[in-house]
């Protein structure tokens, strides 16, 4: 960790109160950065800026945020430039699953997982970059990060909707570089595989639900077993070193480029 690498930078992190999200905030504000916490669960993205603002080094504040709407993502941006002055990286980490076979898929799964994974970052990176802007080229190389996922780069049979709206992160990805470049903004992401979090621990229950797997925790071992280079799921602290390098200055000549973190299940 490097105490000062993000001083000076204002963050603003979707689907922040646990998880990757809550990782990344407390790892940003270690390394000097001030976090603005998005999430819908505002009294638990507010723990985690209180740990935040204990420790003293970076800044945190929370706020309620609908990832889905427009206005929550406008007023999340505004919400950072009122408490620190400006905004200069925005990091989409806000997601959902939901397993279906592909027969089972009908509207309401298909909506809700496409909503919250595809749409609400193409509704962050838009009010994000509008506010980096209205600041100027000089202010930058801003930063967007996508979270993606090991199903941004791989089908699953059991999870389409999900492979679908993560592909859709690395479409976005890969467009918002080419848009963006003239404002001197930065896209770029990363895409875990299996990280030990709330969202994994549903899907995990989801599995044997659906009558994929037959016991909880099945789906760790046999993708431990048959998918990772690395033999062991991984957990929100293997994923914040790299999202703090995209994060930071050293990766200013980035750009459209999504990066596995994934215990080398892409290349298996």
């Amino acid at each position: 960790m490097y105490p000062n690498r993000l001083k000076g930078k204002n963050i603003l992190i979707t689907g922040a109160a646990r998880g990757m999200g809550a990782a990344n905030a407390e790892a940003f504000a270690a390394q000097g950065a001030n976090v603005c916490l998005g999430d819908l669960d505002q009294a638990e993205a507010q723990k985690v800026a209180d740990r935040i603002n204990a420790v003293g080094n970076g800044k945190a504040i929370a706020v309620k945020m609908d990832v889905t709407k427009r206005e929550d993502n406008a007023s999340a941006v505004a919400a950072t430039v009122e408490a620190f002055g400006s905004i200069n990286v925005g990091l989409f980490n806000a997601g959902l699953n939901k397993p279906r076979f592909f027969m089972d898929i009908d509207e309401d799964n298909w909506d809700m997982i496409m909503n919250v994974n595809t749409k609400a970052m193409w509704l962050g990176m838009q009010e994000t970059a509008r506010q980096m802007i209205a600041q100027g080229p000089e202010g930058g190389p801003y930063k967007l990060i996508n979270v993606g996922s090991i199903a941004s780069k791989k089908p699953l049979v059991d999870v389409t909707v999900y492979c679908t709206s993560k592909y859709g992160c690395l479409a976005l990805t890969e467009c918002g570089a080419l848009g963006l470049a003239e404002h001197n903004i930065t896209v770029n992401g990363y895409a875990p595989g299996v990280v030990v979090t709330p969202l994994w621990e549903q899907l995990d229950k989801d599995l044997v639900e659906i009558g994929f797997k037959e016991r909880a925790g099945q789906a760790y071992d046999d993708i431990v077993a048959n998918n990772l280079v690395i033999k062991r799921v991984s957990y929100p602290e293997d994923i914040t070193g790299t999202a703090s390098f995209l994060a930071s200055s050293d990766s200013d000549y980035m750009t459209g480029q999504m990066i596995s973190v994934d215990g080398g299940w892409v290349t298996k």
